[in-house]
């Protein structure tokens, strides 16, 4: 198993920022209207391997279909950097879009996992 590093990542104007450690295990996308739109490369991490920096007060929220997810957008630039919800057992995980890191790994977009979001 790859190692966990941490990784800074941020909005585009800088105000949102926060740090996230990953290994980059089961990096995916999403075909959903709103993921496909956004070409998100994304990564889960629980709630402990997650840190807000800053911008707390410049985020705004955006639900859609099932509202389980809080989609953070950035007031200023409108980029969400990352996502919050829980997974199947209740525990709060984010999800965080690896384009919004400051050095992000190479991606293979062959190599991701593919979630079916459309037919969710």
């Amino acid at each position: 198993m790859a190692e966990k590093h941490d990784y800074q990542g941020q909005c585009h104007c800088g105000a949102v920022r926060y740090t996230a450690s990953t290994d980059f295990a089961g990096m995916g996308d999403c075909n959903c209207s709103r993921c496909r739109r956004l070409g998100w490369v994304m990564q889960s991490v629980p709630e402990s391997d997650f840190k807000l920096i800053a911008g707390e007060d410049q985020l705004t929220t955006y639900h859609f279909n099932t509202e389980m997810i809080d989609h953070l957008f950035c007031k200023t630039c409108g980029i969400e950097s990352f996502a919050r919800g829980s997974d199947g057992k209740g525990n709060i995980m984010y999800m965080i879009n690896v384009n919004c890191l400051d050095n992000p790994p190479k991606v293979d977009r062959s190599a991701i996992k593919h979630w079916d979001g459309a037919n969710f």
